[in-house]
């Protein structure tokens, strides 16, 4: 993934299991935030940041003509601004990976699900507000559910 420097404007490539952490600009050193606002995947992006994540990771599955889609884009920024650094905020358009959409579920739009450890832990369709969406991280922000056996 690629974030730009909030200081110097430079372009620094994040790997996908860093996306939630606070780093440091490979030029200018300045503190990089924790991505902070929803991020458009593909396929292949979708698996590397699901599989790696360390934080939930809330998908808005959406489509550009879809009106109620539209209507949630600021509740979803909203989500992923109030919640940076303690989950990972993924769009995905469902007219462009409609596998994702398939392997999800996915019947109508918009639609979210909240995966932690690469689990679903939350998945419904229609529009909700930004404070939903948060509590749904919340709720999945528990015990990784892959060390959850663990003793």
């Amino acid at each position: 993934m690629i974030r730009t420097c909030p200081s110097c404007q430079t372009k620094n490539r994040i790997p996908p299991d860093h996306l939630s952490d606070t780093g440091r600009c490979g030029a200018c050193k300045a503190p990089l935030p924790p991505l902070a606002e929803a991020l458009e995947v593909d396929a292949r992006e979708f698996g590397d940041i699901v599989r790696t994540a360390k934080v939930p990771v809330l998908v808005d599955f959406w489509a550009p003509w879809c009106g109620p889609c539209r209507m949630a884009t600021p509740e979803v920024a909203r989500a992923a601004s109030q919640r940076a650094g303690k989950a990972i905020v993924l769009k995905v358009n469902t007219d462009e990976h409609p596998e994702l959409a398939s392997r999800f579920g996915v019947r109508g739009i918009p639609h979210f699900v909240v995966l932690r450890g690469g689990e679903v832990i939350v998945s419904q369709a229609g529009l909700v507000r930004a404070a939903q969406l948060v509590a749904w991280i919340d709720r999945a922000g528990g015990a990784d559910p892959r060390r959850a056996h663990v003793a």
